[in-house]
């Protein structure tokens, strides 16, 4: 059976293509280094190298084997790292994958001030739209996903952080853009533009018209809501989007909040059910929701920790 040092060792061979440079940079000496590639050779059935004036050539053979060493080694690492992980709250990775919408607000605050916190903490990130998240969730991709609104999958957990107005996006000079809040049917007559289904905020557009009684008239479907604020400040049409911060206003654009109750947004944190959290994301997740915990409102939209 093939060890994991010979996979490291043939790997190192195949980088230098000689054994001696090979031997030296692995502390080995060269017949013991030697008698390893005739192992792993006998037990492929094929030579991975040509020899060539006293140097080795690696050959299509040693091209796969090389390709499939390296991608175990890789597999082998981060087997140990999560292993690691799961045994220090203090170190280790926590996979993130969060909506483009909070990337540049949201995201950088909770890292700045977890990552003051517990600076041995590293993150992977992923930027998505959120029927993506929960994609990477579902396969393990992920062990954490900021989403909005609610997956509706019952194999995902989800906690609650934050409700974030809908607000009714319209150019500057807009007979609408004078007012403190607009109802949407007062919109029936404009252009919209809107992200592209399924994407979440798509589906809350599409129930806020029909609530409305509206059939919106869409001139542009986008994947991103800066781009729908900047046609909008086009004058292209008008867009249903979250109320942004007062730095992150698009300049040209009125939001106007909607007087429709359920015109909102729900942030949360999603997680498997069936997959216990290692400590490390555990204690992230919940640093994140007493983080949010004053600013959640009570009743149906506030789920359970997990």
């Amino acid at each position: 059976m093939t060890t994991v040092d010979e996979l490291e060792w043939f790997v190192v061979l195949a980088e230098t293509e000689h054994m001696t440079q090979a031997a030296e940079r692995l502390s080995l000496t060269q017949p013991t280094l030697s008698r390893a590639l005739a192992r792993l050779e006998r037990r492929v059935g094929a030579p991975l190298f040509d020899r060539v004036n006293r140097r080795l050539r690696l050959n299509p053979f040693g091209m796969i084997m090389l390709e499939h060493a390296r991608r175990g080694l890789a597999e082998l690492a981060a087997a140990e790292e999560r292993i690691a992980t799961l045994r220090d709250p203090d170190h280790g990775t926590i996979r993130l994958a969060f909506l483009h919408s909070i990337a540049a607000g949201l995201m950088p605050e909770i890292l700045r001030v977890y990552r003051a916190e517990a600076p041995g903490v590293r993150f992977e990130l992923t930027q998505a739209a959120g029927h993506e998240i929960v994609e990477h969730l579902l396969a393990g991709r992920a062990d954490l996903g900021l989403t909005a609104p609610r997956p509706e999958v019952d194999e995902l957990g989800w906690t609650g952080l934050y409700r974030q107005q809908l607000c009714l996006a319209v150019p500057d000079g807009h007979p609408l853009a004078g007012r403190e809040h607009v109802a949407l049917a007062d919109a029936g007559d404009e252009p919209f533009v809107t992200l592209q289904a399924p994407i979440g905020l798509r589906r809350l557009t599409d129930e806020l018209c029909a609530r409305a009684g509206l059939t919106p008239r869409f001139a542009f479907e986008s994947t991103e809501i800066g781009t729908l604020e900047g046609f909008v400040a086009a004058g292209l049409g008008v867009a249903i989007v979250p109320q942004p911060r007062p730095q992150r206003a698009e300049p040209g654009v009125r939001y106007l909040p909607i007087t429709d109750d359920s015109a909102h947004r729900m942030i949360g944190l999603s997680r498997l059910r069936e997959r216990p959290l290692p400590p490390v994301v555990d204690r992230f997740a919940r640093f994140v929701a007493a983080r949010f915990r004053d600013g959640v409102e009570a009743g149906r939209d506030r789920a359970r920790v997990w």
